[in-house]
């Protein structure tokens, strides 16, 4: 479910035309390998990728780097410029891309003219603290040939926003060394893997494109399940919202579920 599905459900259409226009207004281009954020600045900005895909990573003095999730078009990179003094991780860019970048006294703006805008950035930031935690468990508990497999069926699920799907095709911008530093194996292992999926699943990657004709098969192989993704929930999550941050959910003067004489209901 990706963040237009949800500022689409969430906002008026005259503050989705005030976020578009800040879209479109702030649209910055960088060529591949570029960094839009580098681990230990002050966030500058807040981000939404349009085209083209984005890395986040962390790299070690000795230069080794490892791959902490892929952000691909039409999601937010994350809250930094909200939440932190300092960034992390680093951005860069997997290939050509653009992005949207936001600056704080513009988006602060944006909050006032959309008041819906901050529960749909805060839903793309919780899904994406759970894809986080399936990559944790990609590295921490899957086997090498699980790791792939399951990375080449969330990049596919992701691009295509349904719960269950069929096989097909989608982008696919990482190279086998990325590939390598997104699952913690070598370069040369993970050739081995694409290599026995493709004798296994026959999934091709070629020309930056993936293709899976059974991915029911390569799901099965990898112990795939897409619900940390949470497709298909746009209408439940968009009314439960609605509910949370209504002006009737913080009524002052509703009544209490318990005595207000100082005493303690049973069960309390």
């Amino acid at each position: 479910m990706g963040l237009g599905e949800i500022v689409n459900g969430l906002l008026t259409s005259r503050e989705r035309l005030v976020w578009e226009a800040s879209l479109a207004r702030n649209a910055r281009d960088y060529m591949k390998g570029a960094d839009l954020a580098r681990e230990g600045e002050k966030p500058g900005a807040l981000r939404v990728i349009l085209a083209g895909w984005a890395q986040k990573y962390k790299q070690m003095p000795d230069g080794r780097r490892q791959i902490l999730g892929v952000v691909l078009p039409g999601e937010l990179c994350d809250l930094d410029l909200f939440t932190v003094a300092r960034t992390d991780h680093s951005l860069a860019a997997v290939r050509r891309l653009t992005v949207a970048e936001i600056s704080r006294g513009e988006a602060q703006r944006l909050f006032e003219k959309c008041p819906n805008l901050a529960p749909a950035l805060c839903w793309a930031a919780i899904v994406g603290t759970a894809v986080q935690r399936e990559w944790t468990i990609n590295i921490g508990q899957r086997n090498a040939l699980e790791r792939v497999a399951q990375l080449l069926c969330e990049i596919y699920v992701r691009q295509r926003d349904v719960p269950s799907t069929a096989g097909g095709a989608c982008d696919f911008l990482l190279t086998q060394g990325q590939m390598a530093e997104a699952m913690g194996l070598t370069q040369v292992h993970v050739n081995r893997i694409v290599q026995q999926l493709r004798l296994r699943c026959a999934v091709e990657i070629r020309n930056m494109r993936l293709e899976i004709p059974d991915f029911a098969q390569l799901a099965a192989l990898a112990s795939f399940n897409a619900t940390y993704l949470h497709l298909g929930e746009a209408s439940a999550l968009i009314e439960r919202v609605r509910m949370l941050f209504s002006p009737e959910a913080y009524k002052l003067d509703r009544p209490l579920d318990r005595p207000n004489d100082g005493t303690i209901s049973p069960g309390v």
